[in-house]
């Protein structure tokens, strides 16, 4: 029992709050050595359990300076506002041989925009981009501007980003009326986030010149919405408009595939939001946790879903948890991760799954298809 409770347990329970939230209780241990005071102890214990929620959480690291003076109050409760840190419960504390154990809860909105855990790259699914007004696409027959569009975002990510790797593109709807869908869909595909978005304005102003030719400025507004594949709930969502010249004839059938299309000033407009998605992307995004799943086993011989695309090398340290689902008492489905004690060793990579080895050979029974890993930074 002392040596579960000093292994520092760490369990969390996600509950879907609200579809563009994803908050979490994280059960967290921490642990600080008695020098000066139990006082100060119990203050870096505290401070220590903090850290490990925030950080696995995906949450701003940086932002737990803020919190320190606010701890100081030996309370037993501590509520904040307009912090990714939302409310601590200390449950327990006591002192185990010149050691303060401080046993919390806390509930983290995360909403990071920095990520100093150097993690794998997270994979991404672009679905189908859908034009909320076919009418609008008379002028040119841009009718597959969509398909198109999300096939430079799919190159986007893949090509140019630092954070992820996509798996492509899909014709499956993405909505959220459908989570279950969502995350059938990401399970098949591999995806640990999907891209949704729907083109919503692509109507024209037409300047009539009788000694030159007309100006038409087109319209492009698109609404964009990242879903989470675990969950199948959002992630974020975030509008882009703009504005350019339409430099081909009103009567002409333009080819939206072309590098003619995307070499014009309405394509090369396209690009630049392109772009802006993936930035937000990195910044929205990029450092919540990447949790590799398991998925095959042979006694010793761990498959997990990511490989050398991913950043995954040979040698890499790596923590399991063990996944679960409960009904809680208003009849919600929640996750739930614990840690546990076993270490993984990456010894063979593939380009999309690596092999590992068990580092606790007599814990390998315990291991299940679907339990996750933490890549453990040196």
């Amino acid at each position: 029992m002392k040596k579960s409770i000093i292994g520092l347990l760490f369990t969390f329970v996600v509950g879907v709050f609200a579809p563009t939230t994803q908050a979490a209780w994280y059960e967290v241990t921490g642990m600080a050595t008695v020098v000066s005071s139990e006082e100060a102890a119990r203050i870096h214990a505290l401070e220590d359990a903090i850290y490990k929620a925030v950080s696995f959480s995906g949450a701003d690291i940086g932002s737990i300076a803020n919190l320190r003076p606010l701890l100081e109050d030996g309370r037993k409760e501590y509520q904040f506002t307009n912090h990714e840190v939302r409310y601590i419960l200390v449950e327990k504390q006591k002192i185990y041989d010149d050691v303060m154990v401080v046993k919390a809860r806390i509930d983290i909105y995360p909403s990071a925009t920095g990520c100093h855990v150097d993690q794998y790259k997270k994979t991404f699914l672009v679905g189908n981009i859908d034009l909320a007004s076919p009418q609008q696409a008379v002028m040119g027959q841009i009718y597959s501007l969509g398909d198109d569009f999300a096939q430079i975002l799919n190159r986007q990510l893949d090509q140019e980003s630092t954070s992820f790797v996509s798996v492509g593109t899909t014709d499956f709807e993405i909505s959220k009326r459908y989570p279950e869908r969502l995350k059938m869909i990401a399970e098949d595909t591999g995806a640990q986030y999907i891209i949704g978005a729907t083109i919503n304005d692509l109507t024209a102003t037409i300047e009539q010149n009788f000694l030159a030719d007309d100006i038409i400025n087109r319209q492009f507004a698109m609404e964009v919405t990242v879903f989470d594949g675990k969950t199948g709930s959002e992630v974020y969502t975030r509008n882009y408009r703009e504005v350019a010249r339409w430099p081909f004839p009103k009567t002409s059938q333009v080819d939206t595939r072309s590098a003619r299309f995307w070499a014009s000033t309405y394509g090369e407009m396209m690009l630049r939001v392109s772009r802006n998605i993936m930035l937000d992307l990195e910044s929205e995004v990029s450092c919540k946790i990447t949790l590799p799943e398991i998925v095959a086993k042979w006694g010793n011989v761990i498959t997990m879903n990511l490989g050398r695309l991913h950043g995954v090398r040979e040698g890499d340290k790596l923590q399991l948890w063990h996944t679960g689902s409960f009904i809680d008492q208003r009849g919600l489905p929640r996750n739930k991760v614990t840690e546990t004690d076993i270490t993984l060793t990456v010894t063979r990579v593939y380009e999309g799954e690596a092999e590992l080895s068990v580092d606790q050979p007599e814990l390998a029974n315990s291991i299940q298809i679907g339990d996750v890993m933490h890549k453990l930074i040196p």
